[in-house]
């Protein structure tokens, strides 16, 4: 498939339509770059959380309305799912480009970008994998499995949220105008302990925790002047 016929084609028929609006558009780019991730598959499987996270949707209810929309004015065929383990199947259209056929295996540099992201050789040996070896992305289902950690295999685990890294860590904290010292402080304690609280639990919600913890630390400095703390400078005004 030639990416840039294809992206090129689409633009274009957003650009006559009227129906659409930032998030349809959204949704669609986000939907494209996951095609284009499995190279242009006629049927993949997606994952609606993930999606909503690169199209920067907060509402299911908008999701699921664009989906249907993108579905019913021709952009694609959804295939839900009514298995909340297996992802469901979406069909790309492929819009007419120009009188060249669309198949175009000359351009190797968009196989060069593909391979990068969704390398066809397995790491550290080089090896080729087969075409019939599915890729295995950090989202993506694989051969319609979505991608479940096995801690969450009951509704009360599904409610675990927890940083995918520190880097994920540090950003909440720049956001809140927190030391970035205390960004690491935060993470090394509690990945020290496993991502469990006081009593032994499973971390709910690390964000929330982080919150606190900035709060905690703003009232021990005495930053926070509405707050009355041992070293409160009265000649500080409030």
């Amino acid at each position: 498939m030639n990416y840039i016929k294809l992206i090129h084609a689409a633009y274009t028929r957003f650009y006559d339509d009227e129906r659409l609006n930032p998030t349809h558009i959204s949704l669609y780019m986000a939907l494209f770059q996951e095609w284009n991730s499995t190279r242009f598959r006629e049927g993949f499987y997606v994952s609606r959380g993930v999606l909503m996270r690169i199209a920067k949707l907060g509402s299911k209810t908008t999701y699921h309305r664009c989906m249907t929309d993108l579905n019913d004015w021709g952009y694609l065929t959804y295939l839900p799912s009514n298995n909340p383990y297996k992802g469901s199947v979406i069909k790309m259209t492929l819009f007419e480009t120009s009188d060249e056929p669309v198949v175009d295996g000359s351009d190797t540099s968009l196989e060069q970008l593909a391979e990068h992201y969704h390398p066809t050789t397995i790491p550290q040996t080089g090896h080729y994998r087969p075409a019939n070896v599915p890729v295995v992305g950090r989202h993506r289902p694989v051969n319609g499995q979505a991608l479940v950690s096995t801690t969450n295999n009951t509704k009360h685990a599904n409610n675990i949220k927890q940083p995918k890294d520190f880097l994920a860590v540090l950003d909440f904290f720049e956001e809140q105008q927190a030391d970035a010292a205390e960004a690491e402080k935060f993470h090394d304690h509690y990945q020290a302990t496993n991502w469990e609280d006081a009593g032994g639990k499973p971390v709910r919600d690390w964000q929330a925790l982080a919150l606190s913890w900035i709060q905690n630390k703003k009232a021990d400095t005495g930053s926070d002047n509405l707050r009355t703390v041992k070293n409160k400078d009265y000649g500080k005004p409030l």
